[in-house]
């Protein structure tokens, strides 16, 4: 603390932020982070730690610590997210079968899980055992008729209400930012931006509950999406305990990235598609350490949720498949209210969907069922193939047959479930609760792919002598997998909506267990790319991010125009000169009403009003709290001291009161370009160094600051859209 007798000589003033306090460097909430300024305190941290550790063995013991919390902390998400994912597998599979019937073994029991347990269940009739009855069984002891048929539909309908209700309202009362998907925001944040509480331990907690509740009810929805929520919400609370990643924001955003992967790791049981997905779709900054400490995450997240096995098959996801056979070449008005917006839908769609069996089962389920290849123990609909009664083929090689009365009726029931599955989950995604949209858009696809796929294998039966078959199909040859073409189909419709391309080759690669079935799913992902670009260059996550008007500069956005630093600053003609500092001629007073009367986030610091030659920067946040600790902690700091950035105190009057130093909190090395500088270079400084704002200078004298808010506006005005749609700081 300065004193009186401090102050006799001008070079001997001490710098009370030579003591850090509670909050500098820390950002208020919908701002952006200054990266530059992050690195290099992470930089001066590290320097600090590698200095002590040589001075005794427990600074050293330190330092080592300090080396390892990163790989402590990938540990903990990897554990935390792969066993929230396993709860989340058992219950949903338990509350969807429970819109049905219940177990009276043990009322927690999936159907499966019940029959299971049953000693009078056949193969033949594995899915019917004693111990599972449906409500209409256990409420008025009926199992067939129209009585049984009416009070089953609406135990189902009713069972989705409440469970959607359920979650809308937990969603809106304790955790607002619990629903969506999270990936468009989860983007936003790694992109450098502050939303306070997305990542909360109340968010984790409310999105993890009602994850299970939306997609129980059996909206048309995905659980995938969401959980790369949970997890960097896991990332962000494991993050907050390591001083390391707590103070640094920068920092902090390796450690989401890393939990990004995990969570996609756990939703599709893809370690390495996870890391691949959080490189090319949600991380802005990626370096390499992260890039090893992201596989180890996801792997420990797939290896936990393995370990669980909710699905009782040894995988991590329940449409995991293998063939046998290779490939052969050749916002609404209802919007305003949420509650009853959730509700409808749900009605509307439980209604719809019961007497459809394709649409009344889970989309994980659903998904499986497309992508199973018809083997001689499936039981499915789909596998209604008139059989050769003299055939004697291995189990794996059934050749094409002819389809039967169940495959024609599944098609239709398919078409159905196609044109339903769309509209719906247009209406769905979006609602104030949790909703991802990888299950819904790959259910669309594997569809599509399914009855295409049996469309073909019929040619190839019928007219296996046209010359698109000739020279591959023989008659009684295995020549078309309809699975296969779920799968691809599924990859397709998922590429097209999302814009992935190697990432989601490898997850279905992942998925299928197979190599050799590379090259379709990569012709698949390139021409639902190339075809969707054809409509639109965005996919749904950066629309999205637009579409809520965040602060995000993608990478994938071109700027060619012409223009320059000069067009874009401000202040422009015609308005008020810029606000700045001066280093040594401005009181407290002055600058505490200075921030009173704008809403600017720093201000540039200049040698005088005169000369405008540029110093350096000050955060308006850092500037705030710099002066009310200096008040408390500061001996004879009054409204009317001169506050100075420079080493030494300027010359005063003897009986002036005590100067205040804040050269600590300056940045001397604010970045700048001259005014002439084009703005496709300006544009490309933001994205490559997650600039917050860079100064226009002319000779060294300031002309404006061009923040990122303002490259936003101006890529938006030259790209004919509405500037005011970037609503944020």
């Amino acid at each position: 603390m300065v004193n009186a007798g401090a102050m006799s000589g001008s070079g001997n003033l001490m710098d009370f932020l030579d003591e850090p306090f509670p909050d500098v460097g820390t950002y208020e909430d919908f701002h952006t982070i200054d990266w530059l300024r992050e690195k290099s305190r992470d930089t001066d941290r590290h320097r600090k730690i590698t200095s002590k550790s040589k001075e005794s063995i427990w600074e050293f013991i330190k330092s080592l610590l300090d080396a390892w919390s990163g790989w402590v902390v990938m540990l903990l998400i990897g554990l935390l997210a792969g066993t929230l994912a396993g709860v989340i597998d058992l219950a949903v599979d338990w509350m969807t079968d429970l819109k049905e019937g219940v177990c009276l073994s043990a009322f927690w029991y999936s159907h499966e899980q019940c029959c299971w347990t049953s000693n009078e269940t056949t193969f033949e009739d594995r899915d019917k055992c004693p111990l599972w009855q449906k409500w209409s069984e256990l409420l008025v002891n009926q199992s067939e008729g129209a009585s049984a048929y009416i009070l089953n539909y609406l135990m189902y309908i009713l069972w989705a209400l409440l469970f959607a209700f359920l979650a809308v309202s937990l969603v809106r009362v304790f955790a607002p930012y619990a629903c969506g998907s999270g990936i468009p925001e989860i983007k936003t944040i790694l992109s450098g931006f502050i939303i306070r509480g997305y990542l909360g331990k109340w968010t984790l907690l409310i999105k993890t509950v009602t994850l299970v509740l939306v997609v129980s009810s059996g909206l048309s929805l995905g659980k995938e999406g969401p959980l790369v929520h949970v997890a960097c919400c896991c990332g962000n609370f494991f993050s907050s305990l390591f001083s390391k990643y707590s103070k640094n924001e920068g920092k902090r955003r390796e450690v989401l990235s890393a939990a990004a992967a995990a969570g996609v790791s756990v939703a599709f049981g893809a370690p390495i598609g996870g890391v691949l997905f959080s490189l090319e779709e949600v991380s802005y900054y990626f370096p390499l350490k992260t890039l090893w400490r992201s596989f180890f995450a996801a792997l420990v997240a797939a290896f936990t949720l393995r370990s669980i096995n909710p699905f009782g098959n040894s995988r991590l996801v329940l449409f995991y498949v293998e063939y046998h056979t290779p490939w052969r070449r050749k916002t609404t008005r209802l919007g305003k209210y949420p509650v009853l917006e959730v509700i409808v839908v749900t009605a509307i769609t439980a209604i719809i969907a019961y007497p459809n069996p394709y649409t009344r089962q889970s989309t994980s389920e659903l998904i499986s069922e497309l992508f199973n290849d018809c083997g001689a123990l499936e039981s499915s609909q789909l596998c209604d193939y008139i059989n050769d009664p003299n055939m004697t083929r291995p189990v794996d090689d059934i050749p094409d047959r002819p389809a039967g009365v169940g495959v024609y009726t599944a098609m239709w029931q398919l078409a159905l479930a196609l044109i339903f599955k769309i509209v719906v989950t247009i209406f769905t995604f979006g609602m104030k609760i949790p909703s991802g949209l990888f299950i819904p858009s790959m259910a669309v696809g594997a569809i599509a792919g399914r009855m295409v796929g049996i469309g073909v294998e019929q040619l190839a039966y019928h007219h296996h002598d046209w010359i698109i078959f000739r020279n591959w199909c023989r008659p009684g040859a295995d020549c078309v997998t309809p699975g296969l073409y779920a799968m691809v189909g599924a990859a397709a419709c998922l590429g097209g909506v999302t814009r992935m391309t190697v990432s989601l080759v490898v997850i279905m690669f992942e998925l299928t267990g197979g190599l050799e079935y590379i090259v379709p799913l990569m012709a698949a992902a390139v021409t639902s790319k190339w075809v969707a670009d054809a409509f639109g260059k965005e996919g749904i996550y950066e629309a999205h991010i637009h579409l809520n008007g965040y602060p995000f500069l993608d990478v994938k956005d071109e700027f060619t125009h012409r223009t320059l630093a000069t067009d874009v600053m401000r202040p422009r003609r015609g308005e008020p000169p810029l606000s700045v500092l001066t280093q040594d001629s401005m009181t407290v007073e002055d600058v505490e009403t200075l921030i009173k009367e704008t809403d600017y986030n720093g201000f540039p610091v200049v040698v005088s009003r005169d000369s405008e030659r540029l110093i350096g920067f000050a955060q308006r946040r850092e500037l705030i709290l710099a002066i009310k600790n200096a008040r408390q902690r500061q001996e004879g700091i009054v409204s009317n001291s001169i506050m100075y950035f420079t080493e030494e105190p300027p010359e005063l009057p003897a009986n002036s009161p005590h100067p205040l130093k804040l050269r600590r909190i300056l940045n001397l090395s604010p970045f700048t370009v001259t005014d002439h500088t084009p703005m496709e270079t300006v544009v490309d400084i933001f994205r490559k160094l997650g600039l917050r704002q860079c100064l226009v200078t002319r000779s060294g004298r300031l002309l404006g600051i061009i923040t990122k808010k303002d490259v936003l506006r101006h890529m938006a005005q030259m790209a004919n859209q509405d500037p005011e749609s970037i609503m944020f700081n």
